[in-house]
């Protein structure tokens, strides 16, 4: 049950969870979704709280005039004396948001009915700014989070019995939670000035985990089944492919070297969904089962031809039911006591011996088993050959072989239907095993629910295709769920790519006003030090907490031409007053100690009469900020100037940035070709980074897209294409590619013959 809380003081009725008028399964979801997000607000906000005190002694401390310090010491005694009531309240505004959420909503007509006289009134400046200010808080968590916000108003339209819910009407949406704080806030009893102080700090404390906090309530709703299979997969744009015919051009050549085939897609499915591209691609590859009866026929022929001696004498069939009887019996022996790893052509060979035991005569397969057990056996060679050796599905494949042998002699569908549910089952325990994954990160819980799945079939399946689906069905289940739990993760990775990217851009604007204000203007080179890197960084906070379009912005930008003007060389013009305190709090926003602030404030505030100070403390200071890491800087990555690509190394540099995200990239490991698998989540066309993740969407790495372009080049790297992102369909082509090589070698023996 979720917990209640009554603002001290206070004691009327009002609505609750427990008391509303709502399905029972509904309250208790909403019960459940009121618990969690009471928790994390409530610590949330009681972090604010500690943060906006400790705002408002450093502005007392660093006010310019007493009765500025004695208005922010008043406010401070205000919100230490009531903030007690804050949480609860605002925590009975989200209790009394999820209450209405069955009620009807208001519809357009009734929201344009005249006012009454008596309902008129003048709207208070102030009420204007706190809600621009809440609602642009609200805007910027919407922009951030819109994926997972859609998601989430769709659950909520489902416990609402409506349509879904837009990011404006829901309850747990950034303008409820803006609008139930203003209400909350009225408990503080402080101006309309430290409310918007306030409200900065609240977007900084409480709002920068509410996407994760947005992700966290999809996934219980999901948990307690409301739309648990919801989800959204972007369509990409991808890259058209030229139709060009390149003939004998060499450069062309070259670039098809480093990229994927001419034509060829991407694959970006995550494990456990279905890549539309690799199912159009692979679904001419495997033809009819017709033609597949004519290329085994062709590489009987070859090998007859190649075989010496007579022929052997012609043996009677084994009736094809005898033959599935037969597998069913091997089918039936416990795992204990079942061979070591056996090949299908093993598993036949074991097969004609007992047929001639019981017949006593020796015994052959008619042709239409002969070709199934072929095409079984070459299918299955080739999946070995895409296996960790260390597997620990190995074992589950050859508990597959039976049921699988059984199936192909009934169902010809499972050689030419690419998305067969015995076909993908039989990919899901490969893949587990698969050659690209590292062992270390191999998923236990996953290989419990193949053997589960691989279990069901071996027990149950006696010729009923249902039991494979029914086996796929539960373990296609847990694969979606495992895909959304690394599309979640993946998007949190990414985000978190692109704050760099934005702080890069910051960066490169910063230096840009910077020297926009200097305008090949002489100043002393400590002070053009100080400029670069301290107060670079001050401009570049700036802008990406209030953007370039703010005062806080033009402040800054006109704050530093008066530093520029303050210290031209000659020039006798002073810094404006105040200009050093401003300065100062502008430093220790972004984390300088105090006395460091101070004696940088002077430096670019005092102009020619700091070049009297200390040579001692100014070269300790100078020391200080060589030593200081900047905002948002990596001290231990050292940028390099890079070498020229050359042309085959900028045609792959070109292709990747074509790519769209989540395409998936083989890394050969060693000199024996082994290769693992990652996935470019995503890439920056501005640092020129790219951004890898696992199969779980863990973060691997960042690389640079130079570094990637080079490495595909030297075959070090490349793309998967569609037709080779499944592990079955990699083998299937494979086995295809063995059997076409049989009919063209007989083709020109026949012809050397001649």
């Amino acid at each position: 049950m979720s917990a209640t809380f009554e603002p001290l003081g206070k004691s009327f009725p009002r609505p609750t969870l427990a008391s509303a008028a709502m399905p029972k399964r509904v309250r208790r979801v909403l019960e459940h979704l009121y618990a969690l997000v009471s928790d994390e607000m409530a610590r949330a906000l009681d972090l604010m709280l500690v943060e906006y005190e400790q705002q408002l002694f450093r502005q007392a401390d660093q006010a310019r005039n007493p009765s500025l310090q004695s208005v922010h010491l008043e406010t401070l005694r205000l919100v230490r004396l009531n903030r007690v009531d804050l949480v609860p309240r605002y925590l009975v505004g989200l209790e009394t948001a999820l209450t209405k959420v069955r009620e009807p909503v208001v519809t357009v007509e009734d929201q344009q009915a005249l006012p009454t006289f008596r309902d008129l009134r003048l709207v208070d400046d102030r009420e204007i700014d706190e809600n621009t200010a809440l609602r642009a808080i609200a805007t910027r968590q919407e922009a951030r989070a819109g994926l997972p916000l859609m998601l989430l108003g769709q659950r909520f339209g489902v416990l609402a019995g409506t349509p879904a819910y837009d990011a404006e009407r829901l309850p747990l949406g950034p303008h409820s939670l803006g609008r139930i704080l203003a209400e909350a806030c009225s408990v503080l009893q402080i101006g309309q000035e430290a409310k918007l102080d306030l409200y900065r700090v609240y977007d900084l404390q409480v709002m920068t985990g509410y996407a994760q906090l947005v992700e966290t309530m999809n996934a219980l709703l999901a948990r307690e089944n409301v739309l648990p299979s919801l989800s959204f997969v972007p369509i990409r744009a991808r890259p058209t492919a030229q139709n060009v015919d390149r003939g004998e051009d060499p450069r062309a050549a070259r670039e098809d070297a480093g990229r994927t085939p001419r034509g060829a897609r991407p694959y970006t499915a995550w494990t456990g969904q279905t890549d539309a591209a690799a199912v159009a691609a692979s679904g001419d590859e495997s033809g009819d089962y017709a033609s597949l009866q004519q290329l085994l026929s062709g590489r009987r022929e070859l090998l007859g031809k190649l075989r010496p001696g007579a022929q052997p004498a012609a043996r009677p069939p084994l009736p094809t039911h005898d033959l599935i009887d037969a597998l069913r019996a091997l089918q039936a022996t416990p795992a204990q006591a079942a061979p070591p790893q056996r090949s299908v052509a093993d598993l036949r060979q074991t097969l004609l011996a007992q047929a001639r035991q019981q017949r006593g005569e020796a015994a052959t397969l008619s042709r239409e088993d002969s070709d199934a057990f072929e095409l079984l056996d070459l299918f299955y060679g080739e999946i070995e050959r895409e296996l960790r050796g260390d597997a620990a599905t190995t074992g589950l494949l050859g508990r597959l072989q039976v049921p699988l042998l059984r199936l192909a002699l009934q169902d010809r569908a499972f050689f030419v239907r690419s998305q067969h549910p015995a076909r993908q089952l039989l990919n899901a325990v490969a893949e587990a095993g698969a050659s690209w994954i590292p062992k270390e990160e191999s998923d236990p819980l996953l290989n419990d629910q193949l053997r589960r799945a691989v279990e069901h079939v071996v027990e149950h399946y006696d010729g009923d295709a249902a039991v494979f689906e029914a086996a796929n069905q539960s373990l296609q289940d847990h694969l979606r769920a495992m895909a959304r739990k690394a599309e979640v993760a993946e998007r949190r990775h990414v985000e978190a790519a692109r704050g760099k990217e934005k702080l890069e851009m910051a960066k490169q604007q910063a230096g840009e006003a910077i020297q926009s204000a200097v305008h090949g203007q002489s100043l002393p080179k400590f002070v053009q030090a100080l400029l670069t890197q301290a107060w670079s960084d001050v401009l570049t906070l700036t802008l990406l907490r209030h953007g370039e379009d703010s005062d806080e912005w033009r402040r800054q930008v006109e704050a530093t031409r008066q530093i520029v003007a303050a210290n031209v060389v000659g020039a006798s013009q002073q810094a404006p007053g105040g200009l050093d305190g401003d300065i100062e709090h502008a430093l220790t926003l972004v984390g300088y100690h105090a006395d460091e602030a101070n004696a940088i404030s002077r430096q670019l505030t005092v102009g020619a009469a700091a070049a009297n100070d200390d040579v001692a403390s100014r070269t300790e200071l100078a020391m200080k900020l060589k030593a200081r890491a900047r905002l948002g800087e990596d001290s231990t990555v050292v940028k390099r100037d890079l070498p020229t690509r050359n042309e085959q190394e900028q045609s792959c540099w070109e292709h990747i940035r074509t790519l769209p995200f989540g395409t998936w990239f083989e890394f050969v490991t060693n000199q024996q070709g082994d290769a693992v698998r990652r996935r470019l989540s995503w890439f920056s066309t501005v640092t020129d980074n790219a951004l890898f993740v696992n199969q779980r969407g863990q973060r691997i790495g960042e690389q640079s897209l130079d570094s990637l372009a080079r490495m595909m080049a030297h075959g070090q790297a490349r793309v998967v294409t569609a037709e080779k992102g499944r592990l079955v369909d990699r083998a299937w082509n494979a086995a295809l590619s063995v059997l076409r090589g049989f009919v063209g070698g007989g083709q020109k023996t026949e012809e050397a013959q001649a």
